[in-house]
């Protein structure tokens, strides 16, 4: 099986990569900016046809949840001009097509985890662009299966795990906001479901539960707790550690709106799948131990001191 992954440099993305690696019956193509430029239709055309996919895939996004505020349009060229593009040149082929999304296209203000049937009401630019690249999938073609996941993390690239890290190296004590919650997800787990997912969709006219699902790690947590979780494993594997205090999402200013609430109920994924993605802290601790290995510098004298944490 031959899978097109629209990005390269995203977590998802890499996560998917280095699985397909691993499992010879797959073969995942991950290609980006220039050589597939989602708001370029002409290198989504050439890409196909050098690839020949069975699935496609789109982990491509704008994702820079601030910088969306005062570049509107950038988001919606990628997050909705763009997922438009490749889910049209996926219909005319006949190829079913996964498409990654995300909780922000929800308000953040239930009591409780979200639904696929709630309704959306997103509150930030990134958001409004991903909920409108999720109606132009629908729109495009029938068979899809668009994911909505929350607070991604992995051994790859800066991430909020990573950048705590990084700052433990430096600082006696961080702080993070403990007033908002999640689904925290492994960027490693959420790829070997979209494998799964991706093995069990055959041909365009197979028989499949089409539509839209959350998925996400099991449990829930807000940015303090997830923290302070990856600073334990960090000092139990020999790595930096810090104090953690926990703040308000007032006390962090941010230019787009973060949500109080990100949870995402998964229980259909888990009906009508059989998938769930395991407790967050045992994903956690596996991520933490890759960073430690890879990515950590040589001590750079750097005196300690407070420092707030960014939340995504």
């Amino acid at each position: 099986m031959r899978l097109l992954v629209a990005g390269w440099h995203g977590q998802i993305a890499q996560a998917l990569v280095e699985l397909a690696a691993a499992t010879p019956s797959i073969t995942a193509l991950s290609v980006g900016r220039p050589a597939l430029d989602l708001c370029t239709p002409s290198t989504i055309r050439s890409t196909f046809v050098a690839t020949r996919p069975d699935v496609m895939i789109n982990t491509a996004a704008y994702t820079a949840v601030d910088a969306a505020e005062s570049d509107e349009r950038a988001a919606f060229d990628l997050n909705c001009r763009g997922a438009a593009a490749f889910a049209h040149l996926a219909a005319r082929h006949g190829v079913p097509i996964i498409h990654m999304s995300t909780g922000y296209v929800f308000d953040g203000e239930k009591d409780g985890p979200y639904g696929e049937d709630d309704a959306p009401r997103p509150q930030t630019v990134y958001g409004r662009s991903k909920l409108a690249g999720e109606a132009e999938v629908v729109g495009a073609i029938p068979c899809h299966l668009i994911l909505r996941t929350s607070w991604v993390f992995s051994p790859y690239g800066r991430n909020f795990v990573s950048h705590v890290l990084d700052l433990a190296r430096e600082r006696d004590e961080i702080e993070i906001v403990d007033d908002q919650v999640g689904s925290p997800t492994s960027a490693l787990d959420l790829a070997a479901a979209v494998l799964d997912l991706a093995a069990r969709l055959g041909g365009i006219d197979a028989e499949v539960p089409w539509g839209t699902y959350h998925i996400a790690g099991g449990g829930e947590a807000s940015w303090f707790t997830l923290a302070r979780k990856a600073l334990e494993f960090s000092g139990a594997l020999g790595g930096p550690t810090a104090r953690v205090r926990p703040i308000s999402g007032a006390d962090y200013a941010t230019r787009a709106p973060r949500l109080a609430n990100s949870r995402l109920d998964t229980a259909r994924m888990s009906r009508n799948f059989g998938i769930s993605l395991p407790p967050w802290e045992q994903s956690l601790e596996v991520c933490v131990r890759r960073l430690l290995e890879t990515d950590a510098p040589a001590d750079n004298g750097k005196t300690k001191r407070s420092h707030k944490a960014r939340q995504g």
